[in-house]
């Protein structure tokens, strides 16, 4: 009878507490759900590295070539457009010196007629003094002369 009523209280347990049942079936629920998620995981990591590796042997060097070529072809190219600059750079200086020159020749030719202009009002009017002072002198000498005349009669 004992062992009656350890069976009934055994099978009434198992009918009310649920426990571990439970806990073994959420024991393999997780050991599933880790072993699963471990080989998706090894999956997705050996895919990554595959592709990485591929990229590596592969893309990388390609992509290497193709912008050294690209960066020689750049640098080519902006050497051009640097050489441009600096001619067009040297003919602007060179224009603007002409125009500079061009600017001081045209002064230097207005200072010279200036020049020319003052100095015949000079002359004109030192001709003009001349005229002047030789009208000045003959008048003494023909004093002179008649005042020498006048005492060459004595």
């Amino acid at each position: 009878m004992e062992k009656i009523i350890k069976d009934v209280g055994d099978i009434q347990s198992r009918l009310t507490d649920h426990r571990p049942v439970l806990q073994g079936e959420i024991r393999y629920f997780i050991r599933e759900f880790e072993e699963k998620r471990a080989f998706r995981e090894c999956r997705l990591l050996e895919n990554l590295n595959k592709m990485t590796s591929d990229t590596n042997e592969h893309d990388l060097p390609r992509c290497t070539e193709s912008m050294h070529e690209k960066l020689c072809d750049a640098l080519t190219r902006l050497e051009a457009a640097n050489h441009m600059a600096q001619r067009i750079q040297q003919r602007e200086l060179e224009a603007e010196q002409n125009t500079h020159l061009q600017v001081c020749a045209e002064r230097r030719k207005q200072d010279w007629e200036e020049f020319l202009k003052e100095q015949s009002r000079l002359k004109e009017e030192v001709d003009e003094e001349h005229v002047k002072a030789v009208g000045r002198l003959s008048a003494q000498y023909n004093d002179m002369k008649k005042d020498l005349a006048k005492y060459s009669s004595f």
